[in-house]
């Protein structure tokens, strides 16, 4: 009978039943060898995982020790961390705390700065103020005192004027008022250097001849009769010195009814005897406006109307006689020294001083 090869179990007591065990392998010849190698290579290869496990607790062990080294090192990384914080901490307050006084600081030295741009403004205005008043002051003094030399005629108080104008700026000491010394120095010399007329005594002249206008005798006026003196005759009667003089004044009077005399201007000739009165009035009149005009530094009209008066004194009064002679010489002197009657301005000095009240 044929044997029919086992069936196979089924899944179920596959996995229940034990495996069976292999089957024992044929004899080889050569199995005692190699079971010597095998032991030998277990060996080794227990000795490379002895080696490999002391390798593995070493490496552990430096493992371990290199962290609890980093342990530390953080531990102490960590408390270093918190005391720079800490120091971080306290250094923003102290910077804050700086802030705050720099801001404190900063808000007085900028009232402080107030205050004091405040007080040098106000210093300055004061300063200011009084130099002005002492400008205006000055001003004001220059400006009477060349109108009394205008009205006198004599540059002595414009001069003491500017004297005193500039002792008062020296005392004052101001830098910006240095112009205004310099202009003074300037007017000062120019003054003195600048022939000024002396007004007191051309009127004094003017009134001299005003004087002598009644005494000066005319182009056609008859000249006075002198009589001449006869000798008395010891041994003449009464009649016969009656007679001689009888005689003298007959021949006088015959003498007198012709007279020969050159009159250059017509006009002259013509005058009538009961017009002289109001000739010497007009001559009069133009010699008092002219010293009215001397008196007001009206020089055009001082010369013109003593051009006026000279020219009247040479038409209708003898040029022959000492008196005339002498008033027309006395009327060119006036003429001559009207001409140069400017007196000098303070120009230089009015315009520094408007350049100081200014500020500039």
């Amino acid at each position: 009978m044929s044997s029919l090869p086992p069936a196979p179990p089924s899944p179920e007591l596959a996995s229940v039943l034990p495996a069976p065990a292999p089957a024992a392998p044929p004899f080889v010849p050569g199995s005692v060898r190699a079971a010597t190698v095998s032991r030998a290579t277990l060996f080794a290869l227990a000795l490379i995982a002895g080696v490999a496990l002391l390798s593995s607790v070493m490496l552990w062990q430096r493992l371990s020790a290199i962290q609890e080294q980093l342990a530390r090192q953080s531990a102490d990384t960590g408390a270093n961390a918190i005391e720079a914080r800490t120091l971080a901490r306290q250094a923003q307050d102290v910077a804050r705390d700086a802030v705050a006084r720099q801001a404190v600081l900063e808000q007085r030295l900028s009232e402080v700065s107030l205050q004091r741009s405040q007080l040098e403004d106000l210093m300055q205005s004061l300063s200011r103020s009084r130099d002005e008043n002492l400008v205006v002051d000055v001003e004001s003094a220059l400006r009477l005192a060349q109108q009394q030399t205008q009205l006198t005629g004599s540059a002595e108080p414009l001069l003491a004027a500017l004297r005193t104008a500039d002792q008062r700026l020296a005392r004052a000491a101001q830098p910006r008022l240095a112009r205004v010394r310099a202009a003074i120095a300037r007017d000062v010399d120019r003054i003195r250097s600048a022939p000024v007329t002396d007004v007191p005594g051309l009127l004094a002249r003017l009134d001299e001849m005003v004087r002598q206008v009644d005494e000066l005798p005319l182009a056609n006026a008859v000249p006075a009769r002198t009589l001449k003196a006869v000798p008395r005759k010891p041994a003449a009667t009464t009649a016969a010195l009656w007679w001689e003089r009888w005689r003298d004044a007959v021949l006088e009077d015959a003498r007198g009814l012709v007279r020969v005399s050159r009159i250059d201007e017509p006009d002259a000739v013509l005058l009538a005897p009961d017009q002289a009165f109001f000739l010497r009035e007009n001559l009069k009149l133009k010699l008092l406006n002219a010293r009215f005009s001397l008196l007001a530094r009206q020089s055009d009209s001082a010369r013109s109307d003593v051009a006026t008066a000279s020219a009247a004194l040479a038409k209708y009064f003898d040029g022959t006689s000492r008196r005339t002679q002498a008033v027309a010489g006395q009327l060119q002197q006036v003429q001559a020294q009207v001409r140069i009657a400017e007196l000098p301005r303070i120009e230089d000095t009015l315009a520094a001083l408007a350049t100081a009240a200014a500020g500039k």
